[in-house]
């Protein structure tokens, strides 16, 4: 199973060291491949360094592709934690 979906990151420091720790534990918790698109840019969920070389600040859309057996609940999960700010305080 694919699955795609556009999302906007809220939060003040976008898609930085931290979020991008964050993003990289939960994707590593499903069989998923899950993969960040910004621009003409993309990048595997399951690495920091990728993540934040997509330089998503606060109000760009990323869109998420999820794709394999657990893809409806990673994608959940990867939206969930962009759209709550990735549980951090501002």
């Amino acid at each position: 199973m694919k699955l795609e979906r556009p999302v906007t990151i809220v939060n003040k420091l976008g898609l930085h060291a931290r979020a991008a720790t964050k993003l990289v534990e939960l994707a590593n918790m499903h069989t998923a491949e899950i993969t960040l698109v910004h621009g003409d840019n993309e990048a595997p969920a399951n690495s920091v360094l990728a993540l934040m070389m997509l330089e998503s600040s606060q109000g760009k859309t990323v869109n998420i592709i999820c794709e394999g057996k657990d893809a409806e609940s990673a994608m959940a999960a990867v939206v969930s934690l962009i759209e709550n700010k990735f549980n951090e305080d501002e």
